[in-house]
């Protein structure tokens, strides 16, 4: 099996290292030419993995069509607001009877409130689709950190080719046939991220961190089944397990987004301070807001981030309304 990365990020980079070191033949491709050629020259990715050495077995192809020529599985770490646009690019050279699609993004899309698994089907018709996702940093897994995570498709033989490519001592792959639910847990807990960051911002404390996670996983999960996933997915590594990482750990972007938001900073500030860093629960956000509309869902965390980020809110407000919303049952 041969693969290829598309995309020069740091979790398709972590994940070329651990193919490369499982002898699994790998291509990197990005949308850099002169990135790419730097990457091959100095075996780094400074930019976003800086300090882990990359294999020399890792091939660096900026052409398109000769970096996807001989692969088996198509693996996609692009952020989610750019992949259409990779997509229309990969088209042409596609093959469906050849080609296993394997994303590793976590996202909606801002505009057609899309999962990765339906924007690939709009661009590249029915195919072979698997979708990769857990608690699992970059930073990390290349430096061979114990980490698990889950892999999910349509097809059981395909689920179980991801997890025989990727499994080894340090990184363990679990199986699931649940596409929905292993994606909307990889793109709302984003979001949730962004309020537990505000949280950290605002030096609340434990007490409060620890009932968002607890409430955050809950609307994860209403919303996710009301849109086609099993509950029982967001008790999983993509769901639960994801969301605990990504809302406590340094490495987040997300949660960096809600801390600065916590401690006063604008938004615009924040991201254009972090460069090409991409927080990707700020984009998703507007999606997870209009799918719970459409799905008659109540997501109050949710809710309260959407206006914190784009309807100017105030954390201090949200939190407080968030606090003083009509009791319920747990």
């Amino acid at each position: 099996m041969n693969v290829t990365v598309l995309g020069d990020g740091g979790w398709g980079t972590a994940l070329a290292t651990v193919l490369a070191g499982n002898s699994v033949p790998v291509t990197m491709w990005g949308a850099f030419p002169d990135y790419l050629e730097e990457m091959a020259a100095t075996r780094t990715n400074h930019r976003f993995l800086p300090g882990v050495e990359l294999p020399k077995e890792i091939l660096f192809e900026p052409d398109l069509g000769k970096a996807v020529v001989n692969a088996d599985v198509i693996l996609l770490a692009v952020p989610t607001q750019y992949l259409r646009n990779v997509l229309e690019k990969f088209q042409p050279f596609f093959e469906v009877r050849k080609h296993h699609i394997l994303n590793v993004a976590k996202g909606i899309e801002e505009k057609s409130l899309k999962r990765i698994s339906e924007i690939t089907l709009d661009i590249l018709g029915p195919h072979s689709y698997a979708v990769l996702s857990g608690p699992s940093h970059a930073e990390e897994v290349a430096r061979k950190v114990p980490t698990a995570v889950v892999a999910a498709a349509g097809q059981p033989s395909l689920a179980e080719l991801i997890q025989k490519l990727f499994m080894n001592d340090f990184f363990r792959v679990y199986r699931s046939n649940d596409i929905i639910g292993v994606e909307l847990g990889g793109a709302l807990k984003n979001v949730i991220a962004l309020a537990a960051g505000i949280v950290d911002g605002m030096e609340l404390g434990d007490n409060p961190k620890a009932a968002l996670l607890t409430r955050g996983i809950a609307e994860m999960s209403r919303l996710g089944e009301a849109l086609g996933g099993n509950s029982a997915t967001f008790a999983g590594l993509s769901g639960i397990g994801d969301l605990i990482v990504t809302c406590s750990s340094r490495h987040s972007r997300n949660r960096h987004v809600g801390e600065e938001l916590g401690r006063g900073r604008k938004l615009k500030e924040i991201i254009e301070s972090m460069q090409m860093s991409v927080a990707e629960g700020v984009k998703s956000a507007p999606g997870a807001y209009e799918l719970a509309r459409k799905s008659g869902v109540q997501t109050p965390i949710i809710d309260e981030i959407y206006s914190v980020l784009y309807q100017d809110k105030s954390p201090r407000q949200a939190l407080k309304d968030l606090m003083t919303r009509d009791p319920k049952s747990e």
